[in-house]
C-alpha cells in the first residue's frame, strides 16, 4: 500500500526551493547602496554587527545541538533517526562560528520527557525557534551573512517539519 501525503523527499525539495529563492532574492544590484534599507555602516560597524549576529546564531545552534544530544541519550532508539539532523545542526553551528562568532556553552535545555513522541515534539519546537531566530537576524545582517542565515533558517524549518512527522511515527 502506497503512503499518501507529504513525503520527506517532497519536503526537502520544497525547502531547497525556498532556500534557493531566498538566495536569489538577495542577489543583484549594487550591494553598497542600491536597495538597502537603513543606514550605511562603516566597515568596523559591519564587522561588529556580523560578529554579534554570528555569535547569537552559533549560540542558538549549540543549544539545539545540546537538545539533540539529550533526546538521543534519554531515547537511544531515536538516536539513529536523529543523527543526520544533528549532524546538519552541528555543521550549521560550525559554519556560523567560523566568522568569529564563539558559541558559549549553552545551559542544558531541561529535562527530556520520558515519552519519545513528546521528546521529538520538543525537539521540533527547538528547531522552529532556531529557524525564527535566524530569520529575525536577517533584518540586520549584511547580504552575504543574510544569505547564509536564510539558508540555515530554511534547513531548520525543514528539520522542524521532519521531526513533527517523526513524532507522528513514534506515537504508540
Amino acid at each position: 500500500m502506497r503512503r499518501t501525503g507529504t513525503t520527506r523527499r517532497g519536503a526537502l525539495t520544497a525547502t531547497g526551493a525556498l532556500a534557493l529563492g531566498a538566495v536569489l532574492t538577495g542577489c543583484g544590484g549594487d550591494e553598497e547602496t542600491e536597495g538597502r534599507r537603513g543606514p550605511v555602516r562603516t566597515e568596523a560597524e559591519a564587522v561588529r554587527v556580523e560578529r554579534k549576529l554570528r555569535t547569537a546564531a552559533a549560540r542558538t545552534g549549540a543549544s539545539t545541538l545540546a537538545h539533540y544530544d539529550l533526546v538521543a541519550e534519554v531515547h537511544p532508539g531515536l538516536a539513529q533517526g536523529l543523527a543526520p539532523l544533528r549532524a546538519a545542526v552541528r555543521e550549521h553551528t560550525r559554519v556560523l562560528s567560523a566568522g568569529g562568532g564563539k558559541a558559549a556553552v549553552p545551559p542544558a535545555p531541561g529535562p527530556v520527557p520520558a515519552d519519545a513522541e513528546a521528546a521529538v515534539k520538543e525537539l521540533a519546537a527547538a528547531e522552529r525557534r532556531r529557524a525564527d531566530a535566524h530569520a529575525e537576524a536577517l533584518l540586520t545582517a549584511e547580504p552575504e551573512l543574510a544569505r547564509l542565515l536564510a539558508s540555515v533558517a530554511a534547513a531548520a524549518a525543514a528539520h522542524a517539519y521532519l521531526l513533527t512527522e517523526l513524532a507522528k511515527e513514534t506515537s504508540p
